[in-house]
């Protein structure tokens, strides 16, 4: 049995000396949550208040409809920019910043 290979996996599971995705608590997902909430609601109001009186307003242009639908795209994005890149927090036991050797 070889000690290099168990040493490495050896920390996995006690949570010393780990680093994680900040997850939920990254302002990212809040702010996608946000939006994609007011731009659900715009569509919906687009969808139904779609009268002659609200089109007039807007030249008939369903600027609800135009603007949920942009702001949904966007919560989209922002989620998407989450899952590709995460934001690493070390844990706290460690208390460092400084990014992990690469292992070998």
């Amino acid at each position: 049995m070889s000690t290099a290979g168990s040493s490495a996996g050896s920390d996995a599971g006690t949570g010393s000396g780990e680093k994680h995705a900040a997850g939920a608590f990254d302002v990212r997902n809040v702010i996608a949550a946000l939006i994609g909430f007011y731009g659900v609601v715009l569509v919906v109001v687009g969808l139904v208040d779609n009268d002659e009186d609200a089109l007039a307003k807007t030249d008939g242009f369903n600027a609800n409809l135009w603007v949920g639908l942009a702001m949904i795209v966007f919560a989209l994005a922002f989620a998407l920019w989450t899952r590709l890149r995460p934001i690493v927090v070390a844990s706290p036991e460690t208390g460092d910043d400084a990014p992990a050797p690469p292992a070998h």
